[in-house]
């Protein structure tokens, strides 16, 4: 005797006086909005409006990074707008809790220095390259970090 097929689980219901439609973690499904959520961020707006691009140009970063032979066809035959995509950096910037969460970072990171200068001992010349090493790159990774938790910020503001 053959036993009856499973139910998807997307057509399974909850019981309860409506019946709603259950969709595990990680399925797709359908997506509600809350009323009274921000508004999208719209980045490349928000670029144009800062004037992002000319000051870059200003600064010197553009041609410096040509320099260093990262050009607009380099990028593109390398393939990193989508890399980075892939990875959920563009989709990040127009995450509202991106800037708290880089704050955070750039918080503990800049606390790692001292502590790590505080806590480790001075005994051997390992130890003191040890100290040296976290401390720059907790100074260089807060401050990006910072940085990077500012800048976002900045574009995610609406007029």
């Amino acid at each position: 005797m053959a036993s009856p097929k499973p139910v998807p689980a997307a057509t399974r219901t909850v019981s309860s006086k409506k019946a709603t439609p259950f969709f595990p973690l990680g399925k797709p499904g359908p997506r509600t909005t809350v009323s009274g959520t921000a508004p999208s961020v719209k980045l490349l707006t928000r670029v144009e409006q800062l004037r992002l691009l000319t000051k870059a140009e200003k600064a010197g970063l553009l041609s410096a990074a040509e320099k260093f032979g990262l050009s607009l066809s380099t990028i593109e035959r390398l393939g990193l707008l989508s890399k980075a995509e892939e990875l959920g950096v563009l989709s990040a910037a127009t995450d509202p809790g991106t800037p708290s969460v880089l704050f955070t970072i750039s918080f503990l990171l800049l606390l790692l220095g001292p502590s790590c200068v505080y806590l480790v001992p001075e005994d051997y010349p390992w130890e003191i390259a040890l100290q040296i090493v976290v401390a720059l790159l907790s100074v260089i990774g807060g401050s990006a970090a910072f940085a990077a938790s500012n800048l976002v910020s900045n574009l995610q503001k609406s007029n």
